[in-house]
């Protein structure tokens, strides 16, 4: 299914989706995808992260589990790799302080879906992205969806907000393609797995990380088309209708 351009609609429309996308991910992930000593639930509270789905972990290696979506040994395939600069990387260390928690059923991955409110401000932006580092700098992978183009206040995109404490060297969206998925993976030095997307496009499946070596795929396309039936009419039009005039 064609990514639509939530931006003719109203937050309170996106945020309804949003609800259900969730779900369709959740079930997903729970229903196969994960291997077993993992699962995920959505809406929860990670000490001080609130995210949209938590990844969790009840034990075991993940790639010595069962599960259909586990990929032990290849690297992801997706357009573009970056790793973190180790300079950049030590400067963010020193203005960073972490608190621990060790529990039986730990957080190891976190999948949030930005929304207008996460960039309808310039505290609103950098509260996502500080809660977005604050996950990598506690070893929690990643991964982020955006389809809401660069704005006033993520004008490189909100990646480039997550990771300009990680390198130098800037990925923002290309003009034709401005919406992003971004697969962080936590690590010695971490890295970013992107795609960018335009209005129009399928979405990719990304790889959620569970470890350094393992990963599940998690699909996209299909929960969104999933979550996109519940969509009232009313605004499946709105969405699937021509393109407003420019202003």
């Amino acid at each position: 299914m064609p990514v639509h351009d939530w931006t003719r609609v109203s937050a309170g429309t996106f945020h309804d989706f949003h609800n259900a996308w969730i779900t369709e991910l959740r079930n997903a992930l729970n229903g196969g995808l994960l291997p077993r000593g993992f699962y995920a639930q959505g809406e929860q509270h990670a000490g001080q992260i609130q995210t949209d789905v938590l990844t969790l972990h009840a034990g075991g290696d993940p790639a010595a589990q069962g599960g259909g979506g586990v990929l032990a040994e290849a690297p992801p395939r997706v357009s573009r790799k970056v790793s973190a600069s180790e300079a950049a990387f030590v400067r963010a260390a020193r203005r960073t302080l972490i608190i621990r928690h060790v529990s039986g059923h730990r957080v190891v991955a976190l999948l949030e879906i930005v929304s207008p409110a996460n960039k309808d401000r310039p505290r609103s932006v950098a509260d996502f992205a500080h809660k977005a580092e604050s996950a990598l700098r506690q070893g929690i992978h990643l991964l982020v969806v955006d389809l809401f183009p660069p704005g006033l206040h993520d004008p490189q995109g909100i990646h480039e907000v997550i990771w300009e404490g990680y390198s130098e060297e800037v990925n923002a969206p290309p003009l034709d393609k401005p919406l992003t998925l971004a697969s962080y993976m936590v690590g010695p030095l971490p890295e970013a797995y992107l795609e960018f997307v335009a209005v129009g496009d399928a979405l990719p499946a990304m790889p959620l990380f569970l470890d350094l070596h393992a990963y599940v795929t998690v699909p996209f396309n299909s929960t969104y088309e999933a979550a996109y039936r519940g969509v009232p009419e009313i605004w499946r039009e709105v969405l699937e209708g021509p393109a407003p005039p420019a202003a």
